[in-house]
C-alpha cells in the first residue's frame, strides 16, 4: 500500500498549494511538483547499491516527494566513474537498483535514475579502473589542459551504446523514466562547451549543431531502446564545476539554437541546473534558465538551485555553517506564473526526508537546517 497517502491526510497549507498540484509528463502522472534532485552520495561500495540506499530513497517517497531522481549512476564504460563507491548502472548493481525501485514504488513514489559519464572530470589513475585513461571530446580537462587523446568515433559509439543499454535496463527494472546527465562539465557537457570541445569534425564545438550532435545521438539511441512513451529528461547547465561563470549560450537566440537539436532528438523534460533559481538568465527578463528553456522549446522544465535556502550550495560547504530555510514565496509566484513546471530540492531533502511533508503541512519551524555533516551518513 502506498504511504504517500499520508500526505493527503491533512489539508495543504495555503501558502504552498501550487507545489502540491498534480503534473503529467506524457503518460507519467506525478502527484505534486516536488522533485528530489540528484546528489552524489558515494555510499555504494564497489558500485553496488545496498539496502541502505533503498531505504534512503524510500523515506523520501514515503514523505510525499513527487519524483525522485537518483544520484548519478555510471554507465557501463570503463572510464565512466572516478570513485569506487559511486553506484554502477550495469551488471550486479542492477539487482540493487531493482530493490530501490521496488521500495520507492511500495511507498507510492516515482523514480528516475540519472545516467552519468564523468569524462575528463576524471583524473588519471582514478579508481575503480586506475589503468584506464579518462576520455573526452578533445582530451582536454576542465582547466583547459591537454591530458589524453581526443575520443575516436569508436569511443563515441561505445559510449552511446552504453547509455542506450542503461536506459533499456532502467525500463526493464521498472523505473518511471530516466535522466541523462548533460551538465556541470561532465562528458556530454564537455562536447557542449567550446573550452573542452576543440574538435574539427562533425562533433565540433564551433557550432551548436556539432556541439550537440553527441548528446542528440545518445538521446535518439535511448529513445530507440525505451520506446515512445518512456520519459527522457536531460539535465543541462551553463555553469561548470570548475567555472561558475561559463556560458554555453549568451543570448536567448543562442540558447534556442542549442536546444533545438536536443528537443528534436526526443527530450521530454529539461532539468535546468542553476546555483540560485531566482537569478535571471539573460538581461532584460526575469526568467531563469528553466523559464527560458520552457519558453523556447515548449517542453516541461525542472528548476533547481538553493530552493528555500539562504546560502548557495558551494558556499554552504565552504563555510560549514548551517543553511536555514528562508521561505518559498518567490518560488511559488514563479510556479503560479508557469515559468517552470517542477521544482528540484537537493540539500534540504538530503538532510530531512520529511521536508516535502513538513512543507505541505505548513510545519516550517520543524525543517532541519542543512550542514555539511549530513554528507557523512545516508539517512
Amino acid at each position: 500500500m502506498s504511504n504517500q497517502s499520508n500526505g493527503n491526510a491533512s489539508a495543504v497549507h495555503p501558502s504552498v498549494q501550487p507545489l502540491f498540484t498534480p503534473f503529467s509528463i506524457g503518460k507519467l502522472s506525478l502527484p505534486n511538483r516536488i522533485v528530489m534532485a540528484p546528489m552524489t552520495r558515494s555510499f555504494s561500495p564497489n558500485g553496488l547499491p545496498g539496502a541502505d540506499v533503498a531505504r534512503y530513497y524510500r523515506r523520501r517517497a514515503e514523505n510525499g516527494v513527487g519524483l525522485i531522481i537518483t544520484e548519478g549512476t555510471v554507465i557501463n564504460h570503463p572510464a565512466s566513474a572516478d570513485h569506487p563507491n559511486v553506484p554502477h548502472f550495469y551488471g550486479p548493481a542492477l539487482k540493487g537498483w531493482s530493490s530501490v525501485v521496488e521500495q520507492v514504488h511500495a511507498a507510492g513514489g516515482r523514480i528516475f535514475p540519472q545516467l552519468w559519464h564523468v569524462g575528463m572530470a576524471r583524473k588519471i589513475g582514478s579508481p575503480p579502473n586506475p589503468e584506464i585513461l579518462p576520455i573526452g571530446p578533445s582530451g582536454i580537462d576542465l582547466s583547459g589542459q591537454q591530458v589524453t587523446a581526443p575520443m575516436t568515433e569508436s569511443d563515441i559509439l561505445s559510449v552511446i551504446d552504453a547509455f542506450a543499454q542503461a536506459a533499456a535496463d532502467a525500463k526493464s527494472l521498472g523505473f518511471d523514466g530516466i535522466e541523462i546527465h548533460g551538465a556541470h562539465g561532465y562528458l556530454i557537457d564537455q562536447f557542449f562547451w567550446k573550452q573542452t570541445n576543440r574538435r574539427s569534425d562533425r562533433y565540433s564545438g564551433d557550432s551548436f549543431e556539432g556541439a550537440t550532435r553527441f548528446a542528440a545521438e545518445i538521446i535518439r539511441a535511448v529513445r530507440h531502446a525505451v520506446g515512445p512513451d518512456f520519459p527522457i529528461a536531460l539535465r543541462i547547465s551553463q555553469w561548470k564545476t570548475a567555472n561558475y561563470t561559463a556560458k554555453l549560450a549568451e543570448t536567448p537566440e543562442q540558447l534556442a539554437a542549442f536546444l533545438e537539436p536536443l528537443t528534436t532528438a526526443g527530450v521530454d523534460i529539461y532539468h535546468c541546473s542553476t546555483r540560485r533559481f531566482w537569478e535571471p538568465e539573460f538581461k532584460g527578463s526575469d526568467l531563469n534558465l528553466a523559464g527560458w528553456v520552457k519558453l523556447l522549446t515548449g517542453r516541461p522544465t525542472i528548476t533547481v538551485g538553493s530552493v528555500g535556502l539562504n546560502e548557495e550550495f558551494m558556499r554552504s560547504f565552504a563555510s560549514g555553517q548551517a543553511t536555514q530555510f528562508t521561505g518559498l514565496d518567490g518560488l511559488i509566484e514563479r510556479l503560479e506564473q508557469n515559468e517552470f513546471d517542477l521544482v528540484a530540492v537537493g540539500r534540504s531533502l538530503l538532510v530531512d526526508p520529511e521536508w516535502a511533508m513538513k512543507i505541505r503541512n505548513g510545519r516550517f519551524g520543524e525543517l532541519k537546517p542543512f550542514t555539511v555533516d549530513a554528507l557523512n551518513s545516508l539517512y
